[in-house]
């Protein structure tokens, strides 16, 4: 067995060592004439919460793409646990411990958000899809993401985006990842359902899980990350505390346009 990678934080007050759980190195994919991602260096540590800005079209929710296995990559590396997943499918990097929810949610709308729910627990499932099992850690997730019990058997085609936001998280969550991808979770939401979402977030770093975080709305993104990593069609410009990105000349000019008060 390999032993664990370990790296320091740089450009910390303090040095620390954390176990790295995804390590990507010289990421590189164009659509066409298009350089979406452009020699991206990354890395996550475990029980890290890592937060992935930039303008739009960046290159963001490709680099999550490329993480899960949606699109491979046209050049560089993505270690996950010190196996190499570049070439990996989607459903095998969900299997490994890697899962990610979209922007647009998805479900199976004449489903119940319990059948929904089922639906990740029976893939994650090590017994090879038992129903009780998968019924039950459906519901304990449900119940974990704050979903409404007495919605729980009613069609996901019923329900506001929010809801339909938990159950695509409950879902992703049911197939018991070591890293779990959240492209612009909290879209849609009003400020009270997205300090919600944030407090969901640090719940789940506290179950174990670290997560990479998309999001344009600067308030959740500084209240919830350890680190924050900008891009800039697609090369990474930034990667620190949310304090030093703040206050990084290169992220003034490009994404926020004027200082952000931290």
């Amino acid at each position: 067995m390999e032993k664990p990678l370990l790296y320091s934080i740089i450009r910390r007050p303090k040095q620390w060592s954390v176990i790295i759980l995804l390590d990507i190195n010289n990421l590189t994919k164009s659509f066409g004439g298009l350089m979406a991602v452009n020699d991206v260096n990354l890395h996550i540590g475990k029980g890290e919460i890592v937060g992935l800005v930039g303008p739009n079209g960046a290159g963001k929710s490709t680099l999550l793409n490329l993480i899960s296995g949606m699109y491979r990559p046209d050049k560089g590396s993505i270690v996950f646990m010190g196996t190499d997943i570049t070439t990996t499918p989607s459903h095998k990097v969900c299997k490994l411990g890697i899962t990610k929810t979209f922007q647009l949610v998805h479900s199976f709308p004449e489903m119940t958000a319990l059948e929904n729910v089922m639906v990740g627990a029976l893939f994650g499932d090590p017994d090879n899809g038992n129903m009780n099992t998968a019924k039950e850690k459906a519901m304990e997730l449900l119940q974990f993401v704050g979903f409404s019990r007495e919605k729980i058997y009613l069609p996901v085609k019923n329900l506001n985006l929010m809801e339909l936001k938990y159950i695509q998280l409950a879902r992703a969550l049911a197939t018991n990842p070591k890293l779990i991808l959240l492209d612009e979770i909290t879209t849609g939401l009003n400020p009270t359902e997205s300090q919600e979402a944030v407090e969901l977030i640090k719940k789940m770093r506290s179950g174990g899980i670290s997560v990479l975080l998309v999001e344009h709305i600067m308030r959740v993104i500084m209240g919830v990350s350890d680190r924050i990593v900008v891009l800039d069609y697609g090369e990474k410009i930034a990667d620190g505390t949310p304090e030093e990105v703040t206050n990084d000349e290169k992220v003034i000019e490009s994404y926020f346009g004027e200082k952000y008060v931290f």
